[in-house]
């Protein structure tokens, strides 16, 4: 351990120091004179990605090998970045209608991306777990900030107990993997693996209780019973954070668990995990066809998206993560943009609800554009993110030779298209009555058009000439898998 090693850890420092100072702004100014805290908590979020963006290509270990500086960290450390920004500079136009104590709320959202990011670099067990909590911590308060709704103090309870009770299953796991292995650190449990590939039930437990915690951090089926309540009744913005960055914060936690520790095992848990996956999928699909209210709508569509990132899982080798990071980066351009949509159009009209988006192309031509973009993306139809990072996904886990769940996985998506069109259908053909005819166009914010316009041109830019990202997510795998 040295002085480098901290060094490396700037941009987290920065997010801290960003969050500290934001805290102490908004508690030491008088409440008619607070400042938009959103602007500098997105500075923070920018200035750590510079110092992001220097790091990229070294490969060092840190604190005795707890944490590792790859590009397969700096790949999530930089998508947890970005996440962070877009949510923020989405918010203050919610947080100012909804929200008190915005210093809270900002500083809340950095402390979590600073766990998240923690998450990625992290290559023992302990580590990882405390990197986890820190991210569930916080989104344990931001699910509840709206103090003053019902559903929100109902989202954060639910999410508390639940939480609480997966990290349980999580932690017990973990030390029946200690008291099997000796060890809590992935390439020790590889290497006792090599040696003695069978530790009998007490392994097998372990493994099955750590990928049921790590189930239910990614919304996977039977674990996924939280997110529908929880994305309907936490703030909007937590919403869109929960949707892309936990859920990414767990598959990085999964996919750098099984690249580095229990590889040499995965045979053992290809097909299980691949039922998880279509059982995941189809759930999410069938039961979003259902859905009236926006927000629980998009939950059940990152259910069965979870379920497409879990066939990577499944087929892991170097091909299928570099698949995996392509997709969880068009999911997170597509995710947020359809959610900055739902989130601005609650600002103007109170409302979340499907059929309220009747008229939405005559009175907002760029929120039903970006709109239409970004459900096209999620439904995979070609020229759109979806499309690219599931073809490549897809077509790199078919190499494992599980056609059942190649096909599975293509008819799921094939399904999603069904009701992302009846989302479409309301914005643009269902018939308005002479009342809402008379409703006067929408005005956004220029932050606001500037936001949706970045996040579109992203759906559409990995969607076309995906070849940065692609680079990127295959230096991201190459850092586990070498090559």
């Amino acid at each position: 351990m040295n002085g480098s090693d901290f060094a490396f850890l700037l941009p987290e420092i920065v997010l801290v120091a960003t969050a500290i100072t934001v805290w102490a702004v908004d508690f030491f100014t008088p409440r008619d004179r607070k400042p938009d805290l959103a602007w500098p908590a997105a500075a923070g979020a920018l200035v750590a990605m510079a110092f992001l963006a220097i790091s990229w290509g070294e490969h060092r270990e840190m604190f005795l090998g707890t944490l590792r500086l790859d590009n397969f960290s700096l790949f999530f450390r930089f998508l947890f970045l970005t996440v962070a920004f877009f949510v923020i500079v989405g918010s203050p136009g919610y947080v100012r209608r909804k929200l008190k104590n915005a210093g809270e709320f900002y500083g809340l959202i950095l402390m979590s991306t600073v766990g998240a990011m923690g998450i990625a670099s992290s290559r023992e067990f302990l580590t990882a777990y405390i990197s986890l909590e820190l991210v569930t911590f916080g989104f344990y308060v931001l699910a509840s900030h709206a103090r003053h709704e019902a559903r929100s103090n109902e989202a954060g309870a639910k999410y508390l107990i639940l939480g609480a009770f997966s990290s349980g299953l999580l932690l017990f796991g973990i030390s029946l993997i200690f008291g099997a292995t000796g060890s809590t650190g992935y390439a020790a449990i590889a290497a006792a693996l090599e040696t003695t590939p069978d530790f009998g039930m007490v392994w097998t437990l372990g493994v099955a209780l750590v990928l049921a915690g790590l189930g239910f951090k990614v919304a996977a089926f039977p674990f996924h019973s939280w997110a529908p309540d929880v994305y309907e009744g936490a703030p909007l913005p937590i919403t869109a954070f929960l949707s892309v960055g936990s859920k990414a914060a767990g598959f990085a936690f999964l996919i750098r668990l099984f690249a580095e520790g229990l590889f040499p095992v995965l045979d053992d848990w290809r097909v299980a995990i691949g039922v998880v996956a279509v059982l995941t999928m189809t759930f999410g699909n069938l039961v979003a066809i259902q859905q009236a209210n926006l927000k629980r709508l998009l939950a059940y569509s990152s259910i069965a998206q979870a379920g497409y990132i879990l066939v990577g899982v499944a087929t892991l080798n170097a091909d299928t993560t570099s698949g995996m990071l392509l997709h969880i980066a068009g999911y997170t351009a597509t995710n947020l943009g359809a959610f900055l949509v739902v989130i601005y159009f609650h600002n103007l009209t109170g409302k979340e609800g499907i059929d309220d988006l009747r008229g939405l192309y005559r009175r907002s031509f760029l929120l039903t554009l970006v709109l239409a973009v970004s459900l096209l993306s999620l439904a995979g139809m070609p020229l759109f993110a979806g499309f690219m990072t599931k073809f490549y996904l897809f077509t790199a886990a078919a190499a494992s030779q599980l056609w059942w769940l190649i096909a599975l996985a293509v008819a799921n998506s094939i399904l999603s298209v069904y009701y992302y069109l009846l989302v479409l259908r309301q914005a643009f053909i269902t018939p308005e009555s002479e009342e809402e005819e008379q409703r006067p166009a929408f005005r956004l914010p220029s932050h606001a058009r500037a936001t949706l316009s970045l996040l579109m041109v992203l759906v559409l830019w990995i969607g076309i000439y995906p070849s940065v990202f692609v680079d990127a997510a295959e230096a991201g795998s190459r850092a586990l898998f070498g090559g």
